[in-house]
């Protein structure tokens, strides 16, 4: 074996450019996944924000909704901090509904109360 023999270099160059690919393809899945919680827990906040803004409920309703939607979704470490208040939005009344969750960084682990969303919707009325 000389300096300028390139024998044996095949498999090292395989597992070096394998452990790359490999790493990338897992970052892109992680991506995916936190924002696949993102728009669930998204999802469940304006579905509560809803619920809780009709005329015949109120808005611990709304809460225990989104709590139900996340849980069965994606899991209870999700749906932790769920917090409804009637505010006034774009200078209408409106129930908003803000969900703070975990952003999933290492499969469904990372950070508690990272992720944060929040959604509206216009209160209804009976007359």
């Amino acid at each position: 074996m000389t300096l300028g023999d390139d024998t044996g270099s095949g498999p090292v160059e395989f597992v070096l450019v394998g452990a790359l690919l490999t790493l990338l393809t897992l970052g892109v899945l992680q991506f995916g996944l936190a924002v696949y919680v993102r728009n669930v827990v998204h999802d469940a906040a304006v579905e509560g924000a809803f619920h809780a803004a009709l005329a015949d409920t109120a808005l611990h309703e709304g809460a225990d909704r989104t709590r139900t939607i996340i849980v069965r979704t994606v899991g209870g470490q999700f749906a932790e901090s769920v917090a409804v208040a009637e505010t006034t939005h774009l200078g209408h009344p409106a129930v908003r509904v803000t969900v703070r969750a975990t952003l999933p960084l290492v499969g469904l682990l990372g950070p508690p109360e990272v992720l944060e969303v929040s959604a509206h919707a216009p209160v209804e009325s009976l007359g």
